[in-house]
Formats: structure tokens, C-alpha cells, sequence
């Protein structure tokens, strides 16, 4: 388990971290989110004792990182998957981490079958591609069997294939009972492989809540609705919580409606015999609940480009 507490990190008078307070609990995949310059990076360095809080605390398997006396058995991380001997080799790499550890050599080639490096292993690091040094980053997180995972973007620079392959192994290692930490920018990839969202902006806690809760709430799932008597249906349903509106460029006896399901919907059309041709479920994509939410927390904005033709 990963617990932060009150976590604050100030860099002279700009503080980039404000008094975070977060668990992240075994058996999930947890999705640590946020905008560019959110303060992921720096809150991950604080999790695992490179950078010194300027207030607060956090623990790892119930202990500060520091405080482990063999760290890799315990958390495996990835935060910057190119810090390695460029003229080492992907073998004599991990070879390196697991003698400070008494890792065997066994486990050393069982990681790089598992990351998909074996046939790479004695090629020096400095021809790997981007998603080859991400594979071996992520082989080095898993060398000491941990059960704690913090990785920072694993999926940044591999191909389809890792993709899918970094996913399965996540869902697997949460399955197993361990506690995985990922960030990411690829909303659709977090919508496939995390349980739970941490979500920061500019530092702030913003959401700490389940993938699907997260979705519901926060991206505005409705239904569509259409009926030839739509002011009489609106009529009925509005309430606490319910909003009622003609959906964006539709046709007449055409709603959006926010704030209940389809099937509460239909008896109320049933009870008062108003005909409907469609009650569509319209669920919003985590992309889009992750843009609502985290709009007032954007440092960098663009505009898009209009429509102009051929550029000058």
C-alpha cells in the first residue's frame, strides 16, 4: 500500500505539491493523473525519497522508502527509463541492480524473457530503441519481485504489441495483490487498465475515485431521448439531480437528459403513455471526463487552427 500524507513540495516561492493526501491500495491498478506540470513527476520522487517534502510525509508497505533495507524487493519503479550505462548491456544492467540485492541470475533472465529483451540481452543500451528501454526499465522495476509498482508513463514509446502487452502485465500483478501505481497521458489505455484514478491539477487533489464513478460523474453520462411530446416528458422528469435538456444541434423532440438512467426514464414515459422512438445510454469516455474536469488546471493552452485551406 502507498500512502501519502498532506504530501506538500515548495521550490523557493512556487509550491508545486499542495498537501496531497491519497492511498493506494493492493489489488488495483491505481491511475495517477493530470495534466503536464500537475506535479505527477514531483510527487513520485517524494513517494520514493528523491526529493524531500517541504511538508508532509509518505509511506510505502506501511514504512518511508528510505527505511527499506532492500528497496528493490519491496518497490519496483520506473521513473526515467533512459538512465542507464549507455555501453552496458541490458543484461550486465540488471546484473548490476541484482548483486546489490542478492537477486540470482535466474530471476535476471526470467525478467527479460518476461519484458520481452532476451534476444536483445547482450546488445549495449545505447542502441535501444525508445520502447526497448522502456521494456528494460520496466524489467529492472520487476527484478526484485516487489509488491509495489510505481511507474511513471510505461507505455511512452512502445508499439501496439507493448501496449497491450505492459496492460495484461499491470491487470496481472493486481491480480497477484500488488500494489500498482501508473501515470499516463493515453486516456484510452487508462480506461482499459486502471481500477482507481488519483487525479492532480496544479498540484491539488482533484478526484480519488473508482475508473466507472469517475466516468459517471465527473464526464456527464446521459441518455438520449426522443419523443414527439418532449415538453410533457421534461415536465415529468425533472427533479433533484435530473437535468433536462434539448441535446446541442438535434432535432425538435429531441433531449439530453443528465442525472438518471434509461430505465427510469422509460417507466416514467410508460406510466404517462408518452411514445418514445429512442432511449439511447450515452456514456462519456474517460478523455473527455479527465478534459471537464481538469480544464481550470491546464498551464498550457492552444487554440485550434481553423479551417483555412493549404497553409501559407
Amino acid at each position: 500500500m502507498i500512502r501519502a500524507y498532506e504530501l506538500t513540495k515548495r521550490y523557493g516561492n512556487t509550491t508545486v505539491v499542495h498537501g496531497l493526501d491519497f492511498t493506494v491500495r493492493p489489488g488495483t491498478v491505481t491511475g495517477f493523473l493530470g495534466p503536464n506540470g500537475a506535479g505527477k513527476s514531483t510527487t513520485m520522487r517524494m513517494l520514493l525519497g528523491l526529493d524531500a517534502p517541504t511538508r508532509g510525509r509518505s509511506t510505502v508497505g506501511g514504512r518511508a522508502y528510505a527505511t527499506h533495507s532492500a528497496p528493490l524487493t519491496e518497490v519496483g519503479a520506473l521513473l526515467e527509463a533512459r538512465s542507464v550505462h549507455p555501453g552496458r548491456t541490458a543484461f550486465h544492467h540488471l546484473m548490476a541492480l541484482a548483486h546489490t540485492h542478492g537477486i540470482p541470475r535466474s530471476r535476471v533472465e526470467h525478467v527479460l524473457d518476461l519484458a520481452g529483451l532476451t534476444a536483445v540481452a547482450g546488445k549495449r543500451v545505447k542502441g535501444f530503441s525508445l520502447g526497448m528501454g522502456q521494456r528494460l526499465g520496466i524489467a529492472a522495476a520487476l527484478l526484485g519481485d516487489p509488491a509495489t509498482l510505481i511507474l511513471d508513463e510505461p507505455v511512452n514509446g512502445l508499439d501496439p504489441e507493448g501496449v497491450l502487452w505492459i496492460r495484461n502485465l499491470l491487470r496481472s500483478l493486481a491480480v497477484q495483490g500488488r500494489t500498482v501505481l501508473v501515470s499516463s497521458h493515453l486516456m484510452s489505455e487508462m480506461a482499459l487498465t486502471a481500477d482507481h484514478l488519483v487525479i492532480i491539477g496544479r498540484g491539488r487533489l482533484l478526484a480519488d475515485t473508482t475508473v466507472a464513478d469517475f466516468v459517471a460523474t465527473a464526464g456527464g453520462a446521459s441518455v438520449k431521448v426522443r419523443t414527439p411530446q418532449a415538453p410533457a416528458l421534461r415536465e415529468l422528469l425533472r427533479g433533484p439531480g435530473i437535468e433536462v435538456t434539448a441535446a446541442t444541434g438535434s432535432e425538435p423532440g429531441e433531449l439530453d437528459v443528465r442525472g438518471t438512467d434509461a430505465a427510469h426514464i422509460g417507466r416514467i414515459a410508460a406510466a404517462h403513455a408518452i411514445p418514445l422512438y429512442e432511449l439511447t445510454p450515452r456514456t462519456a469516455s474517460l478523455e473527455q471526463a479527465f478534459m471537464d474536469l481538469t480544464q481550470e488546471s491546464v498551464d498550457y493552452r492552444v487554440t485550434a487552427p481553423e479551417p483555412t485551406g493549404a497553409l501559407a
